[in-house]
């Protein structure tokens, strides 16, 4: 915290402080690879993921619903799911974010 202030006095007197600079670079660095760098390789993981789709994945939407891909409508922006024995929506690709996991038969 002292090295700030010497660095904000050093500035107001007209004196170019390049600890300054030094420190604006590294919290643009520590931004960069604590939020950025994490963020892209998640959406890369998704889009590869919905790339990698096929009839009979087992799928979670966006808002929680699980169901099993029954068509995969090629050359549209959609597919198809069954949510229950014989009810299919259809749902954006870019709202079905995890693969959902296999639930007990009762």
């Amino acid at each position: 915290m002292f090295t700030i202030m010497q660095a904000a006095q050093g500035a107001a007197k007209g004196g170019f402080d390049w600890s300054m600079i030094i420190m604006i670079v590294a919290m643009f660095a520590i931004v960069y690879f604590f939020m950025i760098k994490p963020q892209r390789k998640r959406q890369k993981e998704i889009e590869n993921f919905r790339k990698g789709l096929t009839i009979g994945s087992k799928v979670i939407t966006a808002s929680g619903v699980h169901g099993e891909v029954k068509s995969l409508n090629e050359g549209e922006s959609y597919l198809t799911i069954e949510i229950a024995k014989g009810i299919t929506v259809q749902i954006d690709r870019n709202y079905v974010y995890a693969v959902g996991t296999q639930q007990p038969q009762q």
